[in-house]
């Protein structure tokens, strides 16, 4: 896979976040490419379902899988614009994905070589090539922006419930 493909895949997984941005998700976006197409896509969508195993990663592992009639993802790679967590890691490995890209670390959860890599631990019985930092920036300032959003409107809600107090 060259640099413009995977910089377009890495676009398509930043095209997923903003989608779970939209709705009020934390905006993360993954896509599963196999033979030069996408055949899965997800993103966040915890809150909407109230489901904590409703992570971008995991939706697009599921659609692939189905898209391809089986649950090995052997010859597939992972686009996703946050390093995965252990849950997300823990499928790749059992889907037998080929490859994780990803864009921003996740220095609190991560394990794709950040805070651990779980992806390259040999213990397992299949291990997925990491390539990580692609569009990076890209996929961190979303992230900043989204949580800057949410912390200014949990302070503008605690501020206005404070001057009605005030005005009690």
């Amino acid at each position: 896979m060259d640099e413009h493909d995977i910089n377009q895949f890495m676009d398509a997984a930043l095209t997923e976040a903003k989608k779970a941005a939209a709705i009020g998700e934390v905006p993360i976006g993954a896509v599963i490419v196999h033979q030069g197409e996408i055949i899965g896509r997800g993103y966040n969508l915890r809150e909407t379902t109230q489901d904590a195993t409703y992570h971008a990663e995991m939706l697009a592992i599921q659609a692939a899988c189905k898209t391809l009639g089986t649950w090995r993802l052997e010859d597939c790679s992972l686009f996703v614009t946050l390093e995965p967590c252990p849950m997300c890691a823990g499928a790749m490995i059992n889907a037998r994905v080929a490859t994780c890209y990803f864009g921003a670390t996740d220095p609190k959860a991560g394990v794709a070589g950040t805070f651990y890599n779980l992806l390259a631990d040999t213990r397992f019985n299949h291990q997925v090539a990491v390539v990580s930092g692609i569009k990076a920036d890209e996929s961190a300032t979303l992230l900043q922006t989204f949580f800057r959003t949410i912390r200014a409107k949990r302070k503008a809600a605690k501020r206005a419930g404070q001057t009605s107090e005030n005005q009690l």
